[in-house]
């Protein structure tokens, strides 16, 4: 299992344009196979921070589905990112 988790950073005054127009991009994932989990939320504290979270079955389908990343209007509003891919060995119950 893979997840892909972090932040991206953005004009506060564009934020919740950019994240409404990810709305198509996360119901692509969700119906993709091997998505097990897929969103792009506006922070609630940070207004310039969009969350950024994914789980995917494995990296075969994470990589079909991954495409060139954000459009270039999408990319040229990111002032910072911190986003990584974590490989899951193991789930358990909380």
């Amino acid at each position: 299992m893979l997840i892909v988790a972090g932040h991206l950073t953005v004009d506060p005054a564009g934020r919740d344009a950019y994240v409404a127009e990810c709305a198509q991009v996360v119901e692509l994932a969700r119906a993709a196979e091997g998505c097990l989990d897929f969103t792009i939320t506006a922070d609630v504290l940070d207004a310039g921070r969009i969350n950024v979270y994914e789980r995917w079955a494995a990296e075969e389908p994470l990589l079909a589905f991954r495409g060139s990343g954000p459009s270039g209007d999408q990319q040229t509003q990111i002032l910072a990112a911190d986003v990584k891919r974590y490989t899951i060995s193991g789930v358990g119950a909380p």
